[in-house]
């Protein structure tokens, strides 16, 4: 699985992180902790012996630091991210409409985006995540927002 430099063992760290960002973001919006508190309970039951896994509920080799800059960087910039959903998404499909994780998912995901993710590096990434939590039509929701998202960010930034 990884090769001598640890490049694979590293983007499967920072998948990692992107997965447990959106469970984190996702808890957030139901219990109505704070991002901090979340992520507090993340580090110290999630985290696991290096044996468990993602399916278990732990988040071995997650690269932690992302996964609280994505948590922090999305709670901080939900209004403006929130904003871009309701633009990226069709009228008839309010933001209220998404399931909760697919909401968490793209929050991550656009937050990551505005603070300059690579947009392929965000598009492959949060479809990986997107397949890890839905079998359905939801990665390809997905794939369409954020492309939709990058098209007009480019757009936006050759009108300046």
């Amino acid at each position: 699985m990884t090769n001598e430099s640890g490049t694979s063992s590293r983007k499967r760290s920072r998948t990692i992180a992107r997965m447990a960002a959106t469970q984190a973001l996702y808890q957030c919006e139901q219990t109505g902790n704070n991002a901090e508190s979340v992520l507090a309970e993340f580090l110290r039951y999630r985290q696991g012996a290096p044996q468990s896994s993602f399916e278990d509920g732990h988040i071995p080799d997650a690269d932690l630091p992302l996964l609280e800059e994505i948590v922090l960087q999305a709670v901080a910039k939900q209004d403006s991210i929130d904003a871009a959903l309701v633009r990226l998404l069709p009228e008839s499909w309010p933001l209220a409409r998404l399931d909760p994780v697919l909401r968490a998912l793209l929050r991550a995901a656009l937050g990551e985006l505005m603070a300059d993710l690579p947009v392929q590096i965000a598009i492959n990434e949060y479809l990986d995540v997107a397949h890890g939590f839905f079998n359905g039509d939801e990665p390809k929701m997905v794939n369409g927002i954020l492309d939709k998202f990058a098209r007009q960010k480019v757009e936006g930034n050759s009108a300046t």
